[in-house]
């Protein structure tokens, strides 16, 4: 699918309960600060992909729903149920079967905009997936107009959307992949590149004296 018709939906806990794995990671006072800033960059580089038309975020907490406004993202209410609920009612009942949509986690602080496009171009009919750097959790699902987006997000997600008949995505993408759950992660996505928000509080707290935040090359900001 080429055109700018893309429904992208990223659904967010409550800040306060978010990336327990990733605690210790930076002192425990700036734990929500960096859970929120990898979500703006994630949604920044979202927003500027070519392929995306619409931006919308699922949550209840009220200071996501603040900073991911401030970014142009449409915000619902989280519905209740879980994670894969909440990714269900964004796509499949708020976007709308009409729509081609994807589904993709929060925790992409180096992704960039052509990455994203080139995984959405490659997406044809049915539902496909991206699996993250360990292959074994899932970082993008998607599914084109008319298909029931059926996500299985937990542990061995990737395992299960292909048990589910979506598709693998094989393209790098190495931005994509490469989700946060431990500080390892972390350290990863230094090597990769992270976004403005993330690369600053990464330097404010001592972790980094220099990134490359310069991840909109690729796309056109919104």
């Amino acid at each position: 699918m080429s055109a700018a018709d893309w429904t992208a939906v990223v659904p967010v806990k409550q800040l306060s309960t978010a990336k327990s794995r990733l605690r210790g990671a930076v002192a425990d006072a700036r734990h929500q600060e960096l859970v929120l800033a990898m979500l703006r960059d994630t949604v920044t580089a979202i927003g500027a992909c070519e392929q995306v038309a619409d931006v919308m975020v699922v949550t209840d907490d009220p200071g996501v729903t603040a900073a991911m406004t401030k970014l142009g993202a449409r915000v619902v209410p989280d519905p209740g149920g879980g994670l894969n609920a909440a990714m269900r009612f964004g796509a499949d009942t708020v976007a709308g079967l009409s729509r081609p949509r994807a589904v993709l986690t929060g925790d992409l602080p180096a992704l960039r905009p052509d990455e994203l496009g080139a995984a959405l171009l490659a997406a044809g009919p049915g539902r496909h997936f991206v699996a993250d750097e360990a292959g074994s959790g899932t970082v993008l699902l998607a599914a084109a107009p008319g298909i029931p987006l059926a996500p299985h997000f937990g542990v061995g997600s990737a395992a299960a959307h292909a048990a589910s008949g979506a598709a693998a995505l094989p393209g790098g993408w190495p931005g994509l992949r490469q989700d946060v759950d431990t500080a390892a992660d972390l350290r990863a996505v230094l090597i990769l590149g992270p976004g403005d928000h993330t690369c600053r509080l990464l330097r404010d707290v001592g972790l980094t004296a220099d990134c490359d935040a310069s991840r909109m090359t690729a796309g056109r900001p919104r």
